[in-house]
């Protein structure tokens, strides 16, 4: 039986979603983060605004999303940062009731941290033993000034060994691979960015990381982010982006996805049942969202489908325009089917973050499938790199139904009939797809 370990003390030293055109936990008494502190600078985009925050009908938690509404044409980040209520970490830690914070303090972690997580998926002893050499590159939009520094905060507080610049562990480019002519810095994608690197060090400590940082968030620059993720030598990229299908997508597969030897993975989306790209082109792995809470069971974790409201929660679908890999055989799509794997992303059983730029420096909680796609980026570093002629996308649809991958089997993310589409089912379902990882042998080509 593996224990849930929900408390998260530091150790000692171990090695979301966007949409392309716009919408847009409290600790023990104060201790999490509702508001803003300074501003970034003028060129940042404006913070979110806790007008938008949303309640969990399951845990009374409420969150915002953190970037506003782009400019028509460019993608939205749709990472959910908590701005009140008692979170699935909390409750685990007998944590005393909720207070609605009036600002932010962030002394503490509110949400799952690193050993939490690798317990959940059955990764604790693969995280102390793998990654070393592996590289996980994090594609966003924009500068977040304080990536390094606030990267620094989180691996320190859990006891993770320091991924700096100096020690060659940690390395920041912009599109073109620059070191030094950046994009202009945004707050809500650096609060996204946060997000990514901290869930790739959370499950894959003694990798290395790569942040590219797109010009701006449209497809066509964050696809050559992509490109130079891959040209720089990643063969893990994590996308927490996505939006509205469109007759180009199958000219973005071929432009920007289609990396033999690569595991690609992509949020499916935070707006519940329907199809987005780049989370439905073949040539990557889309990831759904889970609510992850402890149980008694033999496991210690419990998992359902995502699901806030008819208009919030994990996306799934069929594709309107993307074909369907060879490896994908359900029958309920003609074209791809969204979702291949899962990982927690409900906010309400959300994973901590540290973060710094343009909000009060501290601790918060986050959710949104922008934290599940560098979940499963982590687990495919920790299986090792993949051989140079396949799609890591197709390694999970060889241990389907196996006890490689934890079936999620409850919950639904919309109106679909019965239909496995947006329903959990035992086997595939859209909304978690073939499951959550149970150790890494289903992440292994």
């Amino acid at each position: 039986m593996r224990t849930s370990n929900p408390q998260e003390p530091a150790r000692p030293a171990v090695r979301g979603r966007w949409r392309r055109i716009g919408a847009a936990a409290v600790g023990t008494a104060a201790l999490v983060l509702a508001g803003f502190g300074a501003a970034g600078p003028a060129n940042a985009a404006p913070a979110a605004k806790a007008t938008s925050a949303t309640a969990s009908t399951s845990s009374k938690v409420t969150w915002s999303p953190a970037c506003s509404t782009p400019a028509k044409g460019q993608m939205a980040c749709k990472a959910l940062r908590v701005t009140g209520g008692t979170t699935a970490f909390q409750k685990a830690n007998a944590h005393a009731d909720a207070v609605t914070p009036k600002a932010a303090d962030a002394a503490t972690p509110s949400g799952y941290g690193p050993s939490n997580l690798q317990s959940a998926y059955g990764l604790t002893s693969a995280a102390a033993s793998n990654g070393s050499g592996e590289t996980i590159a994090i594609v966003d939009a924009y500068n977040d000034p304080n990536a390094e520094a606030d990267l620094a905060k989180y691996r320190s507080y859990y006891g993770l060994s320091a991924c700096t610049t100096a020690n060659g562990c940690f390395k920041k480019v912009s599109q073109t691979g620059s070191t030094t002519s950046l994009p202009s810095s945004d707050a809500g994608w650096s609060e996204e960015i946060s997000l990514d690197v901290d869930m790739a060090s959370a499950i894959c400590p003694n990798c290395n990381i790569l942040l590219v940082e797109a010009t701006s968030a449209t497809m066509a620059n964050l696809g050559k982010a992509v490109n130079e993720a891959v040209t720089l030598g990643a063969k893990y990229v994590s996308n927490s982006y996505g939006g509205s299908e469109s007759s180009s997508d199958t000219s973005y597969d071929t432009s920007y996805f289609n990396h033999p030897g690569v595991a690609i993975t992509v949020s499916a989306g935070d707006s519940g049942y329907g199809a987005e790209y780049p989370a439905a082109s073949k040539y990557v792995t889309s990831v759904g969202g889970t609510a992850l809470s402890t149980s008694s069971n033999s496991r210690g974790w419990t998992e359902s489908v995502w699901e806030t409201s008819s208009t919030e929660g994990t996306g799934s679908g069929c594709s309107s325009y993307d074909a369907k890999p060879t490896w994908q055989t359900d029958t309920g799509c003609s074209k791809r089917t969204i979702a291949d794997v899962s990982a927690v992303a409900d906010p309400a059983t959300g994973v901590s973050v540290y973060d710094s730029y343009g909000v009060t420096a501290g601790w918060y909680t986050f959710g949104g499938t922008s934290a599940s796609s560098p979940i499963i980026a982590g687990v495919y570093a920790l299986s090792g790199t993949p051989s140079s002629s396949s799609y890591p996308a197709s390694f999970p649809y060889a241990s389907a139904g196996t006890s490689a991958l934890n079936d999620v089997t409850s919950g639904s993310n919309g109106s679909c009939g019965s239909s496995y589409l947006c329903t959990a089912k035992s086997g595939y379902d859209g909304p978690t797809g073939w499951g959550t990882p149970e150790g890494v042998s289903a992440f292994t080509g």
